[in-house]
């Protein structure tokens, strides 16, 4: 079913399809990959996006889960999600060819610069699954992955979910693989790249506190970055006021809506203290 919504302002079109299982696996103990076939959805899905997941028929749960989409190929659509609650504990279930009832694409995605600027993607945890696309959809263009978990045995073997044209690089907090410390210590370190004449933007997703650090950071060297927001949503439209974050001051808003408006905002349009 395709039909347009126009809530508080925003208008976009958006897919209401049962979209057929592909495949649904696991990569880590946690951490699930599932593959879902739906034509209209791949086709207008941009990065950063998501999609709203009814996880069985009935009422419970009642509402539908938002995943951020990480990736494309063809007419499958990709969801890497993180078993947490009874909704995504009811998803490892889920088989292939069966059906799920997904709203979407939501939201607004990455802005890609048109120029030949360098980007840094960083990632925290599950926040990697929008920056996934993201970063497949850059393709050649040049650009650096970072990735910052737990411990070693959290990472998520990206190569099993897309192929990418740039290696990841790992921090983990403690120590166990690849760089010791938060990935915010890894950014810092490839800001060097973001000298005089060669600008550089910096495109983020993960827990807030992570991003925070991301957007302080970004704001101390004036580099453009953008934040994908991680938020608990009932409806997916902007009506239920569930996923607002406080607007930055001398904006014209006292909130946003993580669902309607982002999940993807500048990072100077945030109230970071406030979060």
């Amino acid at each position: 079913m395709l039909f347009k919504r126009s809530v508080l302002g925003y208008s976009a079109l958006m897919i209401e399809d049962q979209a057929e299982v592909a495949f649904n696996r696991p990569l880590t103990s946690d951490t699930w990959l599932m593959g879902l076939r739906s034509a209209a959805i791949s086709g207008s899905a941009y990065p950063g996006q998501f999609v709203m997941v009814r996880v069985r028929k009935g009422v419970d749960p009642l509402l539908r889960r938002p995943f951020s989409i990480c990736g494309v190929e063809g007419d499958l659509f990709l969801l890497l999600y993180r078993v947490v609650g009874k909704g995504s504990e009811i998803m490892t279930g889920i088989e292939a060819g069966g059906r799920v009832s997904v709203l979407g694409p939501l939201g607004n995605g990455f802005r890609i610069p048109e120029d030949d600027r360098k980007m840094l993607l960083a990632a925290g945890g599950i926040g990697i699954a929008p920056l996934l696309f993201l970063a497949h959809r850059l393709g050649s263009r040049e650009f650096r992955f970072m990735a910052g978990f737990g411990s070693a045995d959290g990472i998520i073997p990206v190569q099993e979910v897309l192929d990418l044209s740039r290696p990841l690089q790992v921090s983990t907090d403690d120590g166990t693989q690849g760089h010791h410390g938060p990935v915010t210590d890894l950014l810092q370190g490839t800001l060097h790249e973001c000298g005089t004449g060669s600008p550089c933007s910096i495109f983020t997703c993960g827990p807030r506190g992570m991003l925070k650090s991301v957007a302080r950071i970004a704001g101390k060297d004036g580099i453009a970055c953008q934040v994908s927001m991680e938020a608990s949503m009932a409806c997916g439209l902007g009506a239920c006021l569930g996923c607002v974050v406080p607007a930055a001051p001398g904006e014209t808003r006292t909130y946003y809506h993580v669902c309607s408006e982002g999940p993807v905002f500048d990072a100077t349009m945030i109230d970071w203290e406030a979060v």
